[in-house]
């Protein structure tokens, strides 16, 4: 089969090495790809927002399945655009990727079907925001409606940083926000719930914990993942029963009422309290550093995976994984989230090893005259698998200091909750 994967980062790397241990790929090109991609794809260079260029790339190479990485191009509605031209695309359509698109439209569909989430109100408008504010106290979360790469949400612990977080996604910080949405602050530890979907049933897809922050100790501001690992370790049979059973099976459910059904990869962000889980929010597409940690653990070919999930025949397939722990760290350009460098050479990437138990996955890079350059804040992904979780995380952290990159740096406590002496 030829796939297409549309995307840059560590995520659509990650997917492309899946696909690529398949036997049954004949041709994989990744749009546009990075320098990671680069070794086991054909990069093609082309602006995934614009869905006619991609169209003829994917008519001209002859693929079969389409794969959609990020989420921009899926609210933007490419799975609509593709699937009216008879092209087999993996991806939840325009609609239903409101889940993710608006954060409106999500805490307005968990209240309508009674689904478990933090109290919330919905702004346009800098006073009664405000008022909302003064009324329910802080902590407060405090949430641009649109999407915003993973930094559109801040937990405010006064009322005049809530005021000024309120101010600026109002003001336009995030283009694709013109509300806002407040939360009530939910205690708990948060976990990665994925499904993978067709428009007849739903299958586990694996979970796992990740870290927004941008400090060790989970501080500092969010980011769009600096590490993550699977499986969660909060997860338990009782706990996995109640998110399919009070979140997920509703929103499907929610949408089939509205004619549309979810196709795709969703992913549930859930905050856990006393055993019982809350939806903090739904991306519709796999999480980016999730993923990396997911495509290490699967056994099942991701090839057959997405082949039953595009022809609705998923109830027919079993997806197995592998036991061991994974965990990945991500190597950032210094001053990420903020303002950081860009085109700055990579080097000792070689020296690395690279098989079922170690992967660097690319994300902002770029290869030049056989030399590979940094182009993003997120920039490659440390992997690693092993029966323990901290032998994992030891391991990542040994590969990456391998690498002579002056400019990056990375955090040395991803999965601090879960890691001590028995894992």
């Amino acid at each position: 089969m030829n796939f297409a994967v549309i995307g840059s980062g560590g995520r659509e790397h990650a997917i492309c090495y899946k696909l690529y241990q398949s036997k049954k790929l004949k041709k994989l090109i990744c749009i546009p790809g990075n320098a990671g991609t680069k070794k086991i794809a054909e990069n093609i260079e082309e602006d995934i927002n614009n869905f006619q260029a991609i169209y003829e790339i994917v008519r001209e190479k002859k693929i079969d399945i389409v794969i959609v990485g990020p989420e921009q191009p899926l609210v933007d509605g490419i799975v609509d655009f593709l699937k009216k031209k008879s092209i087999k695309v993996f991806g939840p359509d325009k609609f239903v990727s409101q889940l993710e698109g608006s954060k409106a439209f999500m805490k307005n569909l968990c209240k309508e079907n009674n689904i478990p989430t933090a109290d919330y109100g919905i702004f346009e408008n800098l006073d009664d925001a405000e008022n909302f504010v003064k009324k329910n106290g802080v902590p407060i979360v405090v949430k641009a409606d649109g999407l915003a790469a993973g930094k559109g949400v801040s937990i405010c612990k006064t009322l005049e940083d809530a005021k000024e977080k309120i101010k600026e996604i109002l003001n336009g910080k995030f283009k694709s926000s013109k509300k806002v949405v407040l939360e009530e602050f939910l205690e708990g530890e948060e976990i990665s719930y994925f499904v993978i979907t067709d428009k007849n049933s739903f299958k586990f897809f694996g979970s796992a914990q990740d870290h927004k922050r941008v400090g060790e100790g989970d501080t500092g501001p969010n980011t769009g993942g600096m590490g993550a690992y699977s499986p969660a370790a909060l997860l338990n049979d009782e706990i996995e029963k109640k998110i399919k059973n009070k979140i997920i099976e509703p929103t499907l459910n929610a949408l089939k009422k509205l004619n549309h059904s979810y196709e795709g990869f969703l992913y549930a962000g859930l905050m856990i309290n006393n055993g019982e889980p809350y939806l903090i929010e739904y991306n519709i597409r796999m999480g980016d550093p999730e993923c990396q940690v997911l495509m290490m653990r699967l056994k099942t070919d991701l090839v057959d995976i997405i082949d039953h999930a595009t022809s609705n025949n998923l109830r027919k397939l079993k997806i197995d994984w592998d036991d061991k722990k994974s965990i990945t760290i991500v190597l950032c350009s210094e001053g990420y989230p903020g303002n950081y460098k860009k085109n700055k050479e990579i080097k000792n990437l070689s020296l690395i090893k690279s098989d079922k138990y170690n992967q660097i996955f690319h994300a902002g890079t770029y290869e030049k005259e056989n030399k590979i350059f940094s182009v993003g804040g997120r920039v490659l992904n440390s992997t690693s698998l092993s029966d323990k979780l901290k032998d994992a995380r030891d391991q990542s952290i040994l590969n990456l200091k391998r690498i002579n990159w002056s400019d990056g740096f990375f955090r040395k406590d991803i999965g601090w909750r879960a890691i001590d002496e028995n894992n």
